[in-house]
């Protein structure tokens, strides 16, 4: 476990002029975003965009430090914005496990809600770079950091983020997803209930499909969908959702009854407004028996006989 007190400000300040060149943006060359990249926010505050960046430090503890003196600076070409404002501290951070807890002080919530998720954003795509960091987590003063629900947020890492590739990440939209996965014993569908920031310009049925494919961060739910499956399309259209895949869905990827990744899919597409039935497709085709027994040419409703009686309580 790697721990670091709060940092005097004479201390800060000098390293933040000792870091002020190696902050700098580096060229980046055509086509090759290699090595690392820190994040900042746009003038207009609607998105993040990255510029890469060669670190100076080799330990993990050097690489912490220089990173969150860089998210702390202004871009010196006034294009685009610090990630963490001059107004707000960073007490403390802890790093244990692959887990980094960073603790802000109390003008932490001075943020306006966009600038908060964007700032989020940057802080944990920028340090989820270093290899010992695999998640960040966010406290305002010794409390986590709550969201509009007055639930703690929770470990986030880069894949809490969705977005389509390019050079400027898009503005973010906030989803709460009830999503349903495995249990352990591959007979029965539970529960995870997760807040993913995304591209303001992809369809939350697609970022549904994409969260299951990935699979569970609670240690209680287990992957149902291979994870080789691709995403044909996903589309809605008079509360029927329609999910095109490839045939990677139809490969036998886990040891769960073959109900589980169908009704994976169904249930939780259907949590979403105005989605009643779901039809599955494989490369554009229907005429599919899946798994020996379950037709694809079936509108699919939402099963809660399938759902643990624990993700119902």
């Amino acid at each position: 476990m790697k721990k670091k007190n709060g940092i005097p400000a004479i201390a800060l300040v000098l390293f933040l002029s000792a870091s002020l060149w190696g902050c700098q943006r580096q060229k980046e060359e055509p086509g090759k975003p290699e090595g690392y990249q820190i994040y900042y926010i746009n003038k207009e505050e609607t998105a993040v965009v990255r510029e890469p960046y060669e670190p100076e430090g080799q330990t993990t503890e050097e690489l912490l430090d220089e990173l969150l003196a860089c998210l702390k600076e202004n871009p010196a070409d006034g294009e685009e914005k610090q990630a963490v404002p001059d107004n707000v501290s960073i007490l403390e951070y802890k790093l244990d496990k692959g887990q980094l807890s960073l603790r802000f002080d109390s003008a932490y919530l001075e943020m306006n809600k966009f600038y908060e998720i964007l700032c989020r954003s940057a802080v944990v795509r920028t340090l989820c770079q270093i290899p010992e960091v695999e998640y960040v987590s966010f406290l305002v003063g010794d409390m986590p950091l709550m969201d509009s629900n007055e639930t703690p947020i929770g470990p986030l890492n880069e894949e809490s983020f969705v977005e389509n590739a390019g050079d400027e990440i898009n503005a973010y939209t906030m989803a709460t997803l009830q999503l349903y996965f495995a249990n352990e014993k591959g007979d029965q569908l539970v529960g995870e209930r997760v807040e993913v920031y995304y591209s303001s310009n992809m369809s939350v049925e697609k970022l549904v499909v994409e969260r299951l494919i990935k699979g569970p961060i609670t240690k209680d739910a287990y992957p149902a969908i291979p994870p080789e499956t691709k995403i044909v399309s996903v589309s809605t259209k008079d509360g029927i959702c329609y999910v095109n895949l490839d045939k990677g869905f139809l490969e036998q990827g886990y040891d769960v009854l073959e109900m589980i990744p169908v009704y994976s899919i169904v249930n939780s597409l259907t949590e979403l407004p105005g989605i009643s039935k779901v039809q599955i497709l494989i490369n554009g085709e229907t005429n599919i028996t899946y798994q020996g027994s379950i037709r694809f040419e079936t509108l699919f409703e939402r099963n809660l006989d399938l759902i643990s009686e624990d993700s119902l309580s």
